[in-house]
């Protein structure tokens, strides 16, 4: 919006040139998305406890996991709330609003908080133990999937072949199967960051780590130089969603600001939900799907954890982890919360960076 404003102005106040950078418009819109966070998290936080929407811990999964997290009883939920605002609000402020990737990314990042908001409402208002229906959840997904399918295949300026990291000029041709690929991508995504929203600030500081590297991602996809010295598809305007991505980094440090150990506020499913499938739309949209393996390898490895589990002890009965998602698992083996939070941390990390290191790996 301010794009659109100011930079028009250019040609009278020379300064206003500065809003064509997207580098300019992305750390603004990150320096706005943390303090909205900020300012609004305090007063979110005071509300959600008058209205008593809290974590519930009695959830007859494990009297273990139960007894290591008595002490979150209560904690305030709901609170992605926050971050979807901070970054909705940040990316209509300092993006270009014509951009048509800028609108399929908050389109996505909505329709999946809708969801997740539905499932925290029927938990936390209407105490309704289960929430939505796991069959509605993954429909929620998988529609949302269909439409960003059929819409990225309608588009001229979009291919359905996966780029393929390490290998120059190399791709996979998916064709029919492509909108398949896409609801795989969406809801595997959104899932993943929801079964990794366990402890506090897990979630959202991995999130931030793989904001970075998808605004650095996008940046040099959406850029022709960079992209064609890269041998990476130039995906016109794929910048802008360096914009969105920065949002992203910086409602998710204000969030972690009351998130981080021990917990103020959680996300709860209106966030995680929202987070994961926004994750995966930009990998789509700047067709780095494959990468987004090791750029999220985090969430990767938690959801891979849940299905052996479930898939062995069905088999079995026995289990491969003391517990799933793999979080709790080295919880059973007694490591400390905050050492857990921060080991994945640097994992998460790490992967981001390597992910980084890939676009020379050709």
């Amino acid at each position: 919006m301010l794009y659109h404003l100011l930079y028009p102005l250019r040609d009278f106040i020379f300064a206003f040139n500065i809003f064509r950078y997207i580098s300019f418009r992305a750390a603004m819109a990150c320096l706005t998305a943390f303090l909205l966070s900020l300012v609004f998290g305090g007063p979110l936080i005071k509300k959600l406890k008058e209205l008593k929407i809290g974590e519930k811990i009695n959830k007859a999964d494990s009297l273990k996991l139960d007894d290591l997290h008595r002490h979150k009883q209560s904690t305030p939920t709901m609170g992605g709330i926050l971050i979807l605002g901070a970054v909705i609000v940040s990316t209509l402020l300092w993006a270009d609003i014509t951009n048509r990737c800028i609108w399929i990314v908050l389109f996505s990042t909505l329709w999946l908080g809708l969801t997740g908001f539905a499932d925290d409402y029927l938990k936390q208002v209407k105490k309704k133990a289960k929430g939505l229906a796991p069959g509605l959840k993954l429909a929620s997904q998988v529609i949302l999937g269909l439409i960003l399918g059929i819409i990225l295949i309608i588009n001229s300026q979009h291919n359905v072949k996966l780029d393929i990291p390490f290998l120059k000029g190399a791709s996979l041709d998916l064709d029919g199967l492509y909108i398949l690929f896409v609801i795989l991508v969406i809801s595997g995504s959104s899932n993943a960051v929801n079964l990794t929203d366990g402890l506090d600030g897990l979630a959202i500081g991995i999130v931030v780590m793989v904001g970075i590297a998808f605004s650095v991602l996008s940046y040099v996809s959406g850029n022709i130089n960079l992209s064609n010295y890269l041998l990476i598809p130039y995906i016109k305007g794929a910048g802008e969603l360096t914009i969105f991505c920065a949002g992203i980094i910086g409602a998710g440090l204000g969030f972690l600001w009351f998130n981080c150990y021990p917990a103020s506020v959680f996300m709860g499913d209106v966030g995680s939900l929202a987070l994961g499938g926004a994750i995966g739309t930009v990998a789509l949209l700047i067709k780095k799907e494959m990468l987004l393996i090791i750029v999220g390898g985090i969430f990767v490895l938690e959801a891979l954890s849940v299905i052996l589990q479930v898939g062995y002890f069905k088999l079995t009965k026995k289990r491969i982890f003391r517990i799933a998602p793999l979080h709790h698992h080295f919880q059973f083996l007694n490591w400390p919360e905050n050492k857990v939070i921060v080991r994945f941390w640097i994992i998460a990390g790490m992967l981001a960076l390597f992910s980084l290191v890939t676009l020379k790996i050709r």
